[in-house]
This record gives structure tokens, C-alpha cells and sequence, in this order.
């Protein structure tokens, strides 16, 4: 296959997931924008150690993350207004985030004072979580071979039917 047909192939995707999007939610909640999560996150998320205000903070911060080369940077008091929570708790909260390596805070700084905003890398999350990914597309896996077979072993049954006259 060809490079653009490789593209004009991912983009009819990307499009068909959108047009399944906008039927679920409606076109008006999705041209206002829509962040993409890993599912996995949100099964996992007992096993990765995030309580739920956690995993809020996450999906706040992946908001604000529309593409891979340029992390997002939303101030804590946004968070925090936008979760109504206190801004001490946002800070505690991604301390604790980044203290289990799933975030780290990137300072921006210009003439050499802390004046902007951190960027949010999500590198840490994405590893840990990998893991648990590859269990699953394993389960995924293991899932289909078994209805395989036992497609497999229904039709090896099935007695020949004979025409009555």
C-alpha cells in the first residue's frame, strides 16, 4: 500500500471515529472539543495507585494536550476552579502524582524567573500503564482464538442434512 493510500486510509478512520463520535454525543459536544483517553487508564486505575480527584486532575491535564510535541501547561488555579477544589490541593495532589513518577512537572521559566505556568509530561503514566495494555490485548487475543474454536468445534458438529422427498 502506498503512502497516501496509508494516509487517505487513516484519515477515513479518523473521520469514520469522528462522524461515531458526533452520533454518540452530538456534533455540538464534540466540535466543542473532545480529549482522547486510553481506556486502559480508567480500568487500571486502582492498580496504578490514582484515587479518583487523581484521575480527574489527569483528565484535566489531558484536556489541555491536543499534540504529542507540545505538553500542556493549564495553571493550577484553573484546575482547581474548573474541579471546585482549593489550589493547595491541585499542588498536593500533583506532587503526589509526580512522586509516583506518573506526571512530571516541567517549569517554564523566562528571564529566569518562574513566571509561567508548568508543562504536565505524561511519560510516566504511559509507561506504567503499558504494561497492563499488553495483558489486555492479550486477553483481547486469547478472547478471540477460544470463539475461534469454538466456531471451529460448532460447525465440525452440525449432522449433513439430507432433501426429503
Amino acid at each position: 500500500m502506498s503512502t497516501k493510500a496509508k494516509i487517505k486510509k487513516a484519515v477515513s478512520l479518523e473521520e469514520e471515529g469522528l462522524r461515531e463520535n458526533e452520533k454518540k454525543w452530538g456534533k455540538e459536544l464534540i466540535a466543542a472539543g473532545w480529549t482522547a483517553v486510553p481506556n486502559i487508564i480508567i480500568k487500571r486505575q486502582k492498580q496504578l495507585g490514582l484515587e479518583a480527584l487523581d484521575l480527574n486532575i489527569i483528565l484535566h491535564l489531558m484536556s489541555y494536550w491536543w499534540k504529542a510535541g507540545e505538553l500542556p501547561f493549564p495553571s493550577k488555579k484553573t484546575l482547581a476552579e474548573a474541579m471546585s477544589v482549593n489550589e493547595s490541593t491541585i499542588r498536593r495532589r500533583i506532587a503526589r502524582l509526580e512522586a509516583g513518577s506518573l506526571v512530571k512537572r516541567i517549569e517554564r521559566r523566562v528571564d529566569g524567573n518562574r513566571n509561567k505556568t508548568n508543562q504536565y509530561d505524561f511519560s510516566g503514566l504511559i509507561e506504567a500503564v503499558k504494561p497492563f495494555a499488553v495483558e489486555e490485548l492479550s486477553a483481547i487475543e486469547a478472547a478471540r482464538q477460544e470463539k475461534a474454536e469454538r466456531t471451529k468445534r460448532m460447525r465440525a458438529k452440525k449432522p449433513a442434512l439430507k432433501a426429503v422427498e
